[in-house]
């Protein structure tokens, strides 16, 4: 079977699949992905680059859809040059939303096309207005990021979403050509064991008392500013207690500050932080992501109504305790008192609280961290994940309904 994978950032999503595709003599791959990517991951690729920026003064709700045009039409001429070369796809994958898959078809007519959602953009009910209330510019700017997507379904001969509630975000019209599946968690590498995590000249191990927080970039959309909110106070509490922080000084998702900061740097100017005592890594390799899995007392995971993490499904595979917020991305994981400990997004003061009651030893940590790791094995383990994806893979590209 041929396979092309098309994603701006290969592998991405694709990491686990494609590797494990790359030990079947009877599956060729091909990965179309922007010229800056810079990831070699050991399949022929397929580079494009947009010849121009997005027009300057556009209307504001077709930002997004020029982009995945201009990006349609980059890897148009990538794949036509592949083309001409006489190779064709039985398969595209296709991780949908930013334009890459939009003209596929049009090459390869035959081809079968398998598209990855991650998400469906929705005014009300999910992330836009979570944090604040919504004006009409931007629910209609929401609105309008769909246009990509919904060309995808129209396009596409089978879909996926990672998660229940990341599929319940489209239209119920709109699902009948798709299902759930994950991309998996490597549960052999994210696993429980010793560890040490160097930070500021120390090294920190289990034995410190040491809580955790990863995200993309620190902002609200993942709870940033609760987060150092709670750690403020909760450094008045445990004086021992000490903050290991992994992620950019960026917004990833949602609005900037108004007034020029990083959200990290207005948490550090306006809270009365003992700074000896959090220590932000950066963007950190995988081996050291797990350590901070490993050694930590809590692992603290807040976010909007949003795509899910993959760092809160890896910290639960390492037995990490996760204290989370009471949203349905991660009410979809976690049950409180069972695999995790729950709190609501916006209290500070019931953030505290829960910390401190794994800091104090007052919950039955072993067994929360048992039951977080099993959850991950019984569910998103690649041993799982990856026959189920592949299966699928085979039936779209036979022209079968899975």
């Amino acid at each position: 079977m041929k396979i092309l994978f098309l994603h701006n950032n290969f592998p991405g999503q694709y990491r686990r699949i494609a590797a494990h595709l790359r030990s079947m003599p009877e599956v060729e791959m091909r990965a179309g992905t922007l010229a800056s990517n810079k990831q070699d991951y050991g399949v022929r690729r397929v580079d494009y680059a947009l010849h121009r920026e997005v027009t300057k003064d556009i209307h504001p709700t077709l930002v997004a859809t020029e982009r995945a045009v201009l990006t349609a039409q980059a890897a148009f001429k990538a794949l036509y040059a592949l083309k001409s070369e006489g190779w064709a796809p039985d398969l595209v994958c296709s991780h949908s939303g930013w334009g890459p898959s939009l003209f596929v078809k049009e090459l390869w007519p035959q081809a079968k096309l398998l598209a990855l959602f991650e998400w469906y953009y929705r005014a009300r009910g999910s992330d836009a207005d979570f944090l604040e209330p919504i004006n009409h510019d931007s629910a209609v700017r929401a609105h309008m990021k769909n246009i990509p997507i919904l060309l995808d379904l129209a396009e596409m001969d089978w879909g996926t979403s990672p998660t229940r509630w990341q599929f319940s975000q489209f239209p119920e019209h709109l699902r009948h050509n798709m299902s759930v599946l994950h991309e998996g968690v490597d549960c052999d590498f994210f696993s429980p064991g010793e560890a040490s995590v160097e930070a500021d000249g120390r090294t920190f191990t289990a034995a410190d008392e040491v809580i955790t927080y990863v995200a993309r970039g620190m902002e609200p959309y993942r709870g940033f500013p609760q987060f150092m909110a709670a750690v403020a106070e909760l450094q008045q509490r445990r004086p021992d207690l000490h903050v290991l922080i992994a992620g950019q000084d960026r917004t990833a998702y949602g609005k900037r500050r108004g007034d020029g900061k990083t959200h990290r740097e207005h948490a550090l100017a306006s809270l009365d932080l003992d700074e000896s005592r959090i220590h932000f890594l950066g963007l950190v390799p995988l081996t050291t992501l797990r350590a901070m899995f490993r050694i930590t007392r809590a692992h603290v995971y807040l976010t909007v109504p949003f795509v899910l993490s993959w760092s809160m499904l890896e910290a639960m595979a390492t037995g990490a305790l996760i204290v989370g917020s009471r949203t349905a991305p991660v009410e979809e994981l976690i049950t409180d008192g069972e695999n995790g400990v729950l709190t609501d997004f916006f209290d500070v003061r019931e953030i505290v609280d829960r910390l401190e009651e794994v800091l104090r030893g007052a919950l039955d940590d072993a067994s929360l961290r048992q039951a977080a790791r099993g959850t991950i094995v019984d569910q998103y383990a690649l041993d799982r994940i990856l026959p189920r994806q592949w299966e699928l893979m085979q039936r779209v590209a036979r022209g079968e309904r899975p």
